[in-house]
């Protein structure tokens, strides 16, 4: 088993970081190797550069990013772990998947970039990888639901971007409410629900969810 978890946050030694931490507890408990691609340690530039833009459009693919293609490739698993900003993830992460998830690798329009426009739907081409998000949220559930951010955050990651390139067998978790000291019990209980969600991740039969079917049953 191996996991590659996409990381965004400036300090590794804050609550975000103990979250993952916590995620990862039970794949080191089963000897999985893991891949920690912590965005802001590893200097990664989230933004679309023109390089990015000619690649899009046919052009050379810019430096770097088949270094990322490769280490999605080789994973098991896949998470992302992120502290939730303006009810989605950083922009450092989101650039991440704007550069990395290419045309010709993560979808593609019929035959290439001469079809967009031309053809209706985009072919997937990732693989079917596990994939679970975690958020980090500063506000309560109840905000969440009154505004309905959370089905808008799964709306937008797990079915308008991870799904749409293949990502199907995807879930989400949200953390609330862990802002400030006197929130302490809740970010115990914030750890505590990153590992339970790894250990049922981890599952032999745990059953594939298809984040498309979810969203419009819901």
């Amino acid at each position: 088993m191996h996991l590659l978890t996409v990381f965004s946050h400036p300090f590794s030694d804050h609550y975000p970081a103990a979250v993952m931490d916590a995620f990862h507890a039970p794949f080191v408990a089963q000897a999985a190797s893991i891949d920690v691609l912590d965005l802001h340690a590893e200097n990664f530039d989230p933004r679309f550069t023109e390089a990015d833009h000619d690649h899009f459009w046919g052009g050379p693919i810019p430096g770097g990013i088949v270094e990322m293609h490769r280490r999605v490739e080789a994973a098991d698993r896949l998470a992302f772990v992120f502290p939730v900003y303006w009810w989605g993830m950083p922009a450092m992460m989101k650039g991440w998947i704007e550069r990395v998830f290419t045309a010709g690798w993560a979808y593609q329009y019929g035959a290439g970039v001469h079809d967009r426009g031309k053809v209706a739907d985009a072919s997937s081409l990732l693989p079917r990888i596990p994939t679970i998000l975690i958020g980090v949220g500063g506000s309560k559930q109840a905000t969440y639901d009154r505004y309905g951010y959370a089905d808008a955050m799964r709306t937008q990651l797990d079915v308008g971007t991870l799904a749409y390139c293949g990502l199907t067998d995807v879930e989400s978790h949200l953390i609330f409410d862990v802002e400030g000291d006197h929130n302490a019990d809740k970010r115990l209980a914030g750890l505590e629900q990153a590992r339970a969600a790894a250990e049922k991740f981890l599952l032999p039969d745990r059953i594939p969810r298809d984040a498309k079917r979810d969203h419009f049953e819901e």
